[in-house]
This record gives C-alpha cells, sequence and structure tokens, in this order.
C-alpha cells in the first residue's frame, strides 16, 4: 500500500486544484518539510532575495493575471519582511495567498525563545488580511484552502495568511493523494431586479449623467463602455482602474481625477453610477476633499462596507460589477447619436482642460510619457513604482487593455514596489511589460534583478535617476522647507546590473527611449535603461 500524503504534500496538490502555477518563497529551516511536498507537485517555485520582494512578485503575478498570487514564508522574520507588501495588497484589493510556518503548536505562545519566534505571530498579520488562520490539525487543511481561495475569488479580495505549525507539514493525512480536490468556486452575486430597475430609471432620465469605475470594476469594462454609449455618458477612471475601458474610446475621460475640471464635471452630473471604487483621495491625487455630489448617486460593489465609504449612495447595490453592468445595460434604451457625440465633444475639452492644470515640472516631464506610450505595446503591463514620471503616466499615458496598470502609486503607497512586481507581472502571462522605477525606490528592491535573470526574463526597467526622492524633494521646496535627507548619492545602475548579469544602458533624452526599450525586449535578461535626469 502507498504511504499516507503528508500535509505538505496535499497543501501542494490542493493548490495545483486550485489553479495556482507559481509560487513565490524563501526556504528556511522551519519550512524544510513544507518543501518536501514540492517535487512533482507541477508547482513552478520562484526564489526571490527577500521575502518582501516574494510578496510583492505575488502582488504583481496577481494583479496582471486576475488569480491569487502565492508565496511561502518562514516563521517569524519571514512573515514581517513581507508585512509590508501585504500591506499593500491588503489596501489595493489585491488577491494574495500567504502561507507561512509558526513554532510547533506546543510553543506557541510560551515566549520561550524559539528560533524564529513571535509571541502571537497571527496578530501581526491580522491587521494586513481580509482572513488569518493558524492551522491547529492537518486534517483541517482542505476546509481551510477551500475557504480561503473562496474569499480570494468570490468577495472584495485581499491577502489571506495562513499558518502553519512547523509540526504539522510531514503530518499523515487521510486517504490518498489523488483525492484531494478543489472545491466549485461560488456563482458571481447578481443585483436585484427592483435594484436594476431603479438605477436604469434614474439613468435613462438623466441629463448629465456620468461614470465613474474603479478596481472592483476591472472585469466589466466592455459593459461599461456599452452603458456610456447608450447614455452619451463620460466614463472617468481610478488608478486602479486605468485601461478597464480604452483611454482612447471618445468617451473615456481617463484617469483624471485629480484635476479640477474632471471632479466638477463628475460633481454637477443629475446621476453618478460609481462602480467598485472606494471614492478614496489617492485617486484624485492626495485632494483629500471628496467629490460634492449634487445629484443621485448610485454605487455598485460587491463589498456591503465599500457601499458608504467616502459618500453615502441614494441607491446602493451589493453584488458583482460585471453581473450588475451587463443587467443594467439590458435595461437601458440607447440615445440619439447626437447626444453620444455631445458627449464626446465634452469629455475631448475636458482632456485638454486637464493638461492645463498639471503641475510644476510637469511640461518638462510630457515628451518622456508620450516617448513611453510609443515604446509600450498596445496590450503591454506598465507597472510603476512612486516616482516623478510615474505621476505624470498616472493621467497622461494611456492604457487600452485591463490589468495592463500596476502601481504602487494608489492607497498604501510603499517604494521599491516596481521591479518585483513587474516580475511577477511577467510570469504571470506572455503580455510585454514594462518597470518604471526611480533611483530611491530601486534601491529597496534591487536584489531582485537577481531573480529576473534567473528566469531569462526580457524585461526593461526604467529608472527615473533624479538622484534623490524627487518628489519629497519638490514638496519641501514648494513648503519652504530646508531639503533634509533627500538628496541621494546614487550608484553607478548600468554597472550594478552588469554586475548581476543583466544588460544595462543610459539614456538622456526621450527620442533614445524607443530603441533602448526595443533593444531590451529583444534579450532574454532584464534590461536596465537608466534616464538621467539629475
Amino acid at each position: 500500500m502507498p504511504s499516507a500524503p503528508t500535509c505538505a504534500q496535499v497543501l501542494m496538490r490542493l493548490l495545483r486544484e486550485y489553479r495556482v502555477e507559481k509560487v513565490f518563497g524563501i526556504p528556511g529551516v522551519h519550512t524544510i518539510e513544507l518543501y518536501r511536498g514540492l517535487p512533482g507537485s507541477g508547482l513552478q517555485h520562484i526564489t526571490p532575495r527577500h521575502e518582501q520582494g516574494a510578496a510583492f512578485m505575488a502582488d504583481g503575478y496577481a494583479r496582471a493575471s486576475g488569480r491569487p498570487g502565492v508565496c511561502f514564508l518562514i516563521t517569524g522574520p519571514g512573515l514581517t519582511n513581507a508585512a509590508t507588501a501585504m500591506a499593500q495588497a491588503y489596501s489595493d484589493s489585491v488577491p494574495m495567498l500567504v502561507i507561512s510556518a509558526v513554532n510547533r503548536r506546543e510553543d506557541l505562545g510560551l515566549g520561550g525563545g524559539r528560533l524564529h519566534e513571535l509571541p502571537r505571530q497571527s496578530d501581526v498579520s491580522r491587521g494586513l488580511c481580509i482572513w488569518q488562520h493558524t492551522l491547529t490539525h492537518a486534517e483541517q487543511l482542505p476546509e481551510v484552502i477551500a475557504r480561503a481561495f473562496l474569499l480570494l475569488t468570490s468577495s472584495r479580495p485581499g491577502p489571506v495568511h495562513i499558518e502553519i505549525p512547523i509540526d504539522l507539514f510531514p503530518a499523515p493525512m487521510p486517504g490518498q493523494l489523488d483525492d484531494y480536490r478543489a472545491c466549485p468556486g461560488a456563482q458571481p452575486a447578481a443585483a436585484s431586479a427592483k435594484a436594476v430597475a431603479t438605477a436604469a430609471g434614474w439613468l435613462q432620465e438623466a441629463k448629465r449623467p456620468a461614470i465613474l469605475l474603479g478596481g472592483g470594476a476591472q472585469e466589466a469594462g466592455l459593459e461599461a463602455a456599452a452603458i456610456a454609449e447608450k447614455l452619451g455618458a463620460p466614463v472617468f477612471l481610478s488608478l486602479a482602474a486605468k485601461g478597464v475601458v480604452d483611454e482612447r474610446h471618445p468617451l473615456c475621460g481617463g484617469a483624471n481625477l485629480s484635476f479640477r475640471c474632471a471632479r466638477e464635471r463628475v460633481e454637477s452630473a443629475d446621476v453618478v453610477l460609481a462602480v467598485g471604487t472606494e471614492l478614496a483621495e489617492t485617486d484624485r491625487n492626495l485632494v483629500r476633499e471628496n467629490y460634492a455630489f449634487r445629484g443621485k448617486l448610485i454605487r455598485v460593489d460587491r463589498d456591503p462596507a465599500q457601499l458608504t465609504c467616502n459618500a453615502s449612495p441614494d441607491l446602493a447595490i451589493c453584488a458583482d460589477a460585471r453581473e450588475t453592468l451587463e443587467q443594467l445595460n439590458g435595461a437601458l434604451q440607447p440615445r440619439s447619436d447626437a447626444a453620444r457625440e455631445a458627449a464626446a465633444a465634452e469629455v475631448a475639452q475636458i482632456l485638454r482642460d486637464c493638461r492645463a492644470e498639471w503641475w510644476p515640472g510637469s511640461e518638462a516631464r510630457f515628451p518622456w510619457v508620450e516617448a513611453l506610450r510609443a515604446a509600450l505595446p498596445e496590450d503591454g503591463v506598465l507597472v510603476t513604482d512612486s516616482t516623478q514620471l510615474a505621476y505624470n503616466t498616472n493621467h497622461a499615458l494611456p492604457l487600452y487593455h485591463p490589468r495592463s496598470h500596476i502601481t504602487c502609486t494608489t492607497g498604501y503607497g510603499t517604494l521599491g514596489f516596481a521591479l518585483p512586481a513587474a516580475i511577477g507581472a511577467k510570469l504571470a502571462s506572455g503580455r510585454e511589460v514594462l518597470a518604471l522605477i526611480g533611483d530611491g525606490g530601486l534601491m529597496f528592491t534591487l536584489g531582485e534583478l537577481a531573480v529576473a535573470v534567473e528566469q531569462r526574463l526580457s524585461l526593461p526597467i526604467l529608472v527615473w535617476n533624479n538622484a534623490g526622492y524627487g518628489e519629497i524633494r519638490d514638496f519641501m521646496d514648494a513648503a519652504e522647507v530646508p531639503r533634509e535627507g533627500v538628496e541621494l548619492r546614487t550608484p553607478d545602475f548600468v554597472a550594478l546590473a552588469r554586475a548581476f548579469g543583466a544588460e544595462g544602458c543610459r539614456i538622456h533624452r526621450p527620442d533614445q527611449l524607443a530603441d533602448a526599450v526595443a533593444g531590451a525586449r529583444a534579450r532574454n535578461t532584464p534590461t536596465l535603461i537608466e534616464i538621467a535626469v539629475a
């Protein structure tokens, strides 16, 4: 008779059953038995150089693919190292499954000075997750994994943390490995017929409707565009929703809610349809004052807590975005061609007016934005860090497809995100990926360049080198605060890239960008392209 499978082996089996293909992690002494279950599982293991990089890679993988990213962490420092990346994923509603070890069950909570011990490790992650669970019996594993994936795929997503005591990894499980199967996913929630009829009635009668889309509308772009065309309504996107509606669409006002002219159009609408958005200040580029909605507000979100976040709706619909917009589209009648043409003309004027509102220094960076758009393939994925040029691309660089914009400039807003997240995004699909990061942010996670080399990734990495924390430097200057801590001594990034086994080059003008990116895409190794602007 074959021997009973271990808890670790069943875990790997279940992950494959739930369509996981890659896991990101660093083995440690406490996860040796976990890794015993990896060979032959069909899972590909990616080894970052820091646990924060593991979680950032899982984040980028999830955003690019729409499937949960998975990382394996050791007890104690593995989890705390990944905490910042987990918080970013929590803030941006990114599905991430974090599986960590924890000390043996008989040692938990005793503070006995065990290796990697945290007195209450679960407390560290509880505030960063939509669900946290400590496995106490190996037989619980299938139910716990099933619940995790239902939460990751059927509700507002975010990180889920499952910690497994190290004595459970080798524990025997009932039956045979082939007995373990994935549970079916939940069907998306549909809005009630009454709610759809009410929303359709308000929108049909509206003289100046407007549509707002957030990250929760990621799969509903076609439906939103169809409604916009029927109503002759402009569509505005949060930064998390860039590309959800093709920004070349004549009714798409892009991710320009930072600018007064776009906000005024939303605020003056007699009916606003807001889908999958928390109406956050980061979507308005830190304009703290929320929208002063003067008309009716319809909110659609799968998370009931979000339906009143930052603005109380006149109609709240707790349901799946795409399902609801499909129902709503079927209940609406198209308006005249003249109405659509008038709305398109209005959107075009708003986009011209937005350009006039750009903050100081932006005009000098617009040629770089245009060069970047020309260098990025039509369905390419742009991954950005918090850096000066990225704040311009957020608004001025149009994207044409969903899941084309992966950024940490919203929500939690950590530095160092773009390089590991771009690696995860590149591993998630065959789409072209381009990373944009500042010289300061790159130093947070530079070691992950080694992973891109190991994986032979054709990945252009643009480094906006302004010799410091340029955005904060500008804020200090504007506030007449003496510069302190924002001037950095930067290394020779080209030499560093080559030391890792990558390629590197340095450019100074926007007209050099296209050739540099084309050369990078032709290689089977990453290329660090330093943009020297300091």
